[in-house]
């Protein structure tokens, strides 16, 4: 798969795991696994550049003794995933252009 567009697909499944509530690294890491394969190493950046972008905001609290960054979606976030939606249809009818059999 094309890097700019895996990337772009990764930032829109973080920004849906946290979606509904705050939410933490390992956390996202497990529920976006069932979907998509996706490592530490791969999520902590997306988040960091998710945070730039204004589309995430970070908090850190403490648990168990440890401070722990909470990340919590922003209404650009929200609307990124609108946008995204929006641009699936797209998607979909480019992809069912080209896996289209040919015609006899």
């Amino acid at each position: 798969m094309d890097m700019q567009m895996k990337r772009g697909l990764l930032d829109v499944c973080v920004l849906a795991a946290i979606k509904n509530e705050d939410s933490y690294g390992y956390q996202i890491i497990k529920d976006i696994k069932p979907y998509v394969e996706i490592s530490e190493s791969t999520l902590y950046p997306i988040l960091r550049r998710l945070e730039s972008a204004q589309l995430l905001t970070v908090r850190t609290a403490e648990h168990n003794g440890r401070l722990r960054k909470y990340y919590r979606i922003t209404p650009a976030g929200l609307q990124r995933i609108e946008d995204f939606k929006n641009e699936w249809s797209e998607i979909l009818s480019i992809y069912e252009f080209v896996t289209k059999e040919e015609e006899t």
